[in-house]
């Protein structure tokens, strides 16, 4: 059999395990609630923009208010645990700093940075019984996932509007390959630059 061959039919029984095991489903499920809070901050933001004060105006307000520190350590800090703030309110900021383009990057590599953390106090809590089991009871669904798709899974939390630090922490609790988990949590840099342009463009 030749070599194209037997990589058409990896893929093809890739493909029939992903959709026998529920990936696609799981990820269409996934983008759609994460779709609705989405929809929701853009209509917000419209009605502030043209209603109550530009959103320019508000985020040179916010620049000015709190030094770049500051909004910087928020962002890590929430990129670390769970991802309990959108990252795109932070994008949005970086638009009106004097370095937009050096901001974003910067967000993107603590984004980046967090998810490790997240990894790492995944791993963490299998040295501790009791919160290992209280957090395997909270993550089932979670760990079950990771253990079925992995990789790709991973790849998804980073580039998709689906939870990238909850992913991080569930491959650390199943203790998936650190190198590998480095490699897949790389396309968090992507997603960042495809929301950066459109922030952006939204905000010109």
């Amino acid at each position: 059999m030749s070599k194209d061959r037997l990589k058409k039919n990896r893929w093809r029984l890739l493909h029939q395990y992903y959709s026998y095991t529920g990936f696609y489903r799981f990820i269409l499920d996934g983008i759609k609630k994460a779709s609705l809070p989405i929809v929701l901050v853009v209509v917000a933001l419209l009605y502030v923009n043209y209603e109550v004060i530009k959103i320019n105006d508000l985020l040179k307000i916010l620049t000015e208010r709190y030094d770049d520190l500051t909004i910087f350590s928020v962002f890590f800090i929430s990129e670390s645990i769970l991802g309990l703030l959108p990252p795109d309110i932070f994008i949005a900021w970086t638009k009106n700093t004097n370095f937009p383009i050096l901001y974003l990057g910067v967000l993107a590599i603590l984004s980046y940075l967090g998810g490790v953390i997240s990894y790492i106090l995944g791993k963490a809590m299998l040295l501790i019984p009791s919160i290992q089991k209280y957090m395997e009871e909270k993550m089932a669904k979670h760990i079950i996932n990771m253990r079925k798709w992995g990789g790709l899974l991973i790849a998804a939390g980073a580039l998709l509007p689906l939870p990238f630090a909850i992913a991080a922490m569930a491959a650390g609790m199943i203790r998936f390959d650190f190198r590998n988990f480095l490699i897949f949590a790389l396309l968090r840099f992507l997603r960042f630059v495809i929301y950066g342009f459109a922030i952006y463009q939204m905000l010109n």
